[in-house]
């Protein structure tokens, strides 16, 4: 589970994801960034990779600060106005730290491979061994810095692990071409073809789809 050794700069040094996907996304390309948030990724791939990049957000907070920076973003929401998008408009269609936050994330991963050729889909990895942990130790749900709220409060709805969707990639007939899982740095792991070691040592994790 690697990429190409050359990382872009990333000014948000939160989003560790930014610079793997930025590694799978080809120059020149059409990209839709759902859940864009303040266009940060949509932003750097425009910079890097000369994209014709469009967004979909779902805060007015966001597509304000996209808007203000120059970005074609639409308020809408990935639950249900993903199906207002063609067949193949774009080459890509990345779903960032959100897929977990879906109602039903195997219907959302059928809109992203319907809309783009390729779909890249980064998660949290609830799997990671400090996350067994700490709910083994504490018996409560963690948090983490990757899954930074409370049970109660949170926009999350669908926790899974590296393994989980893997499994879930199988059973819709989605190919894997490509699967990066990260450490708590943000630094790629090293582990071959293993799933199993990424899904414990891999805080989070990011794939590149097609059909």
């Amino acid at each position: 589970m690697s990429t190409d050794p050359e990382t872009p700069a990333i000014s948000d040094a939160r989003r560790t994801d930014f610079a793997i996907i930025a590694k799978m996304v080809q120059k020149d390309s059409r990209v839709l960034d759902v859940g864009c948030g303040d266009g940060t990724l949509l932003t750097l791939l425009s910079q890097s990779h000369d994209i014709d990049g469009r967004g979909i957000e779902i805060s007015q907070e966001g597509v304000n600060a996209c808007v203000a920076g120059g970005l074609s973003v639409i308020q809408g929401d990935a639950n249900t106005d993903l199906s207002t998008y063609p067949d193949q408009a774009f080459d890509y269609v990345i779903l960032s730290q959100t897929i977990q936050a879906t109602r039903n994330p195997d219907r959302i991963l059928a809109q992203l491979l319907r809309i783009g050729r390729r779909a890249i889909v980064s998660f949290p990895n609830f799997g990671h061994w400090k996350v067994r942990a700490y709910l083994t130790v504490m018996g409560r749900m963690p948090v983490t810095e990757t899954m930074p709220q409370t049970w109660f409060d949170t926009p999350n709805i669908h926790y899974c692990t590296i393994s989980d969707f893997s499994e879930l990639c199988k059973a819709t007939e989605v190919e894997i071409e490509q699967a990066v899982a990260l450490d708590v740095s943000g630094k790629e792991l090293n582990l071959g073809k293993s799933i199993w070691w990424a899904n414990l040592l891999g805080e989070q994790a990011v794939f590149l789809l097609k059909r």
